[in-house]
């Protein structure tokens, strides 16, 4: 009896202490959701071999407060900049072009994490609904300056159009 009371106990205080899922779309699904509910868009560029982006998919990311936020908040993409596939998004579509042998950039990526002429990952870009960039940031984020980052935000015009709705 003790056992499975340890068990059930254990059992709800992990699903309260988060087993909450950030939604993830692509710049397509956005798109189309956009049109009945616009929402900013976060987009977070990164490549496989960058260790401050696994840090940040492993920590940040995991957060249930950034979990939260994101996904009431905002639509939330991951765009890997070294992603080979055509990525059709606000009537362009956005090609691979290659740098070398074997790398390149994404134009995508290039277009949302291109800071002061430089691309650096990862990169952090927040988009208004008209899909304009109303936030950058190169490097890592720690959890709590990103939930600073995405309540300032959250304090913008857009925000009271469709708190109406």
């Amino acid at each position: 009896m003790k056992k499975s009371f340890l068990i059930f106990f254990f059992f709800m205080l992990a699903i309260q202490s988060g087993f909450a899922q950030l939604k993830t779309y692509s710049f397509e699904e956005v798109e189309k959701l956009s049109v009945e509910n616009p929402k900013p868009i976060v987009v977070f560029i990164y490549t496989s071999w960058c260790k401050y982006c696994k840090m940040m998919e492993n920590t940040t990311f995991k957060n249930r407060v950034i979990i939260n936020l994101l996904n009431n908040n905002f639509y939330f993409v991951e765009l890997d900049a070294e992603n080979k596939s055509n990525i059709t998004f606000n009537k362009y579509t956005f090609k691979f072009k290659p740098t070398g042998q074997k790398t390149g950039v994404h134009e995508l990526a290039t277009a949302l994490a291109t800071i002061d002429d430089q691309i650096a990952y990862p990169t952090i870009s927040v988009l208004d609904v008209d899909y304009s960039i109303l936030f950058q940031k190169h490097s890592y984020i720690k959890t709590k300056d990103l939930i600073s980052i995405l309540e300032k935000i959250k304090e913008f015009p857009i925000f009271e159009d469709n708190s109406s709705k």
